[in-house]
């Protein structure tokens, strides 16, 4: 089974545009899939007046195969990830943990994968090894391929070493660690101990990095080196974040969500929480996890509305805040999500667009909204896999009040 579809041109008229350029109200034209630069011969048309259209989010650190693991509830704040490490041993036998890595990895996969693409998320960083499950035709959502990788410092032991890891990665490509993960001394010697490994450089790529002080901070900045901050995992497991402000301001920080198994729900809820506490404006935020991504991380076709990149983007409801209209909202807002121009979650008013590509949809209900849901990826055991998604029968004679129109010329 594959996700893609008969080619649909499409034409999205009226909608307020989050570009690189700025702000637009340009059409936004489709073509096989990717984004066009003029306008397309006798395109399906979506009149999106009343909505902003933003790019896919990029999700710059995840496991995707724990999503379904329930948490560790008890013992943080640890003083680093080695020591919540130790205790997941213990709660890795508990019987409802048991029970849910019982799963075939590759359902497991795909159910991270879900998940990230029902809030948003039409692009992911995979950080553990890679899994055949990933190179599947039918796979829900984009991936960071072509990189190097290695766990952390101290271990695990399992995964590529650092130093060959490192030096086997192409200076061109992202090569990622966990690193300084933790709030006590051994958490804030790790920077240190790895430039004295000859591993900090323009291509590295360290997740968490709660450790470090501001001169490691500055000393990252200074080799252009990439930080991906996970604000709710560093909150839940270690009792505080970094201040991402330096590193933001520098274009050297990214977004992640780290897995349910110790972050957020979503990408979103990621956002709402940074938005809460007042660390970043919504701008800025939104730029974390779309277009710094995007270069920080050498994802060049994705994180961007420009012409000739895959047309993975969002659709949402346009309430006057710019940014603020996706960066603030929870997933049952968005009201489409759309991967290689197609929609593959909306809400009920979107069927012609399904109907125009020639996907078959199921009736889902999402934190209690009714959607329509790609028919591949509603499967039984994915939908179960879900909190909060459930198959649904609309009632007859329920309509969505919609400012959507929809036509061909």
């Amino acid at each position: 089974m594959t996700m893609s579809t008969r080619p649909v041109h499409t034409t999205l008229a009226h909608a307020v545009s989050m570009t690189p350029a700025g702000l637009s109200r340009g059409p936004l034209s489709i073509e096989d899939g990717r984004l066009a630069s003029g306008s397309v011969p006798r395109a399906f048309t979506m009149d999106l007046r009343g909505h902003m259209v933003f790019p896919g989010l990029i999700n710059a650190h995840e496991h995707l195969h724990v999503n379904a693991v329930p948490p560790l509830l008890t013992g943080a704040p640890f003083p680093n990830s080695y020591a919540w490490i130790e205790a997941f041993q213990e709660h890795f036998r508990a019987p409802e943990v048991v029970a849910s890595l019982q799963q075939p990895k590759s359902l497991r996969m795909r159910h991270g994968a879900l998940k990230n693409l029902l809030a948003g998320t039409t692009c992911v960083v995979h950080h553990d090894p890679w899994h055949r499950a990933l190179d599947a035709e039918d796979f829900p959502v984009a991936l960071l391929r072509d990189f190097g990788w290695s766990y952390a410092l101290g271990g695990p032991a399992f995964g590529p070493s650092v130093r060959d890891s490192f030096r086997a990665t192409p200076p061109e490509r992202p090569w990622i660690i966990h690193l300084a993960e933790g709030t006590d001394a051994d958490a804030a010697a790790e920077l240190s101990a790895l430039d004295a490994m000859g591993c900090l450089a323009a291509n590295s790529v360290l997740v968490h990095g709660v450790g470090m002080n501001d001169d490691d901070i500055s000393r990252v900045i200074a080799r252009s080196a990439t930080v991906v901050w996970c604000p709710g995992s560093n909150r839940a497991l270690l009792g505080r974040s970094l201040d991402p402000r330096p590193l933001a301001e520098a274009g050297r920080l990214a977004l992640g969500s780290d897995s349910r198994l110790s972050g957020e729900r979503d990408l979103l809820e990621e956002m709402r929480g940074v938005l809460s506490r007042g660390e970043l404006d919504a701008a800025g935020l939104l730029r974390l996890a779309t277009s710094d991504a995007s270069r920080l991380l050498k994802l060049h076709d994705h994180g961007n509305l420009s012409a000739g990149q895959p047309a993975d983007l969002l659709v949402v409801e346009d309430r006057g805040l710019g940014a603020g209209n996706l960066a603030g909202i929870s997933r049952h807002e968005i009201r489409a999500v759309v991967r290689n121009g197609v929609p593959r979650i909306a809400d009920t008013d979107f069927a012609t667009w399904f109907e125009a590509a020639g996907v078959d949809t199921v009736p889902v209900t999402l934190d209690g909204r009714a959607k329509l849901l790609d028919e591949r990826l509603a499967t039984p055991a994915l939908i179960a896999m879900e909190p909060g998604l459930e198959f649904h029968r609309t009632p007859r004679g329920h309509h969505r009040d919609t400012h959507i129109a929809v036509g061909v010329h």
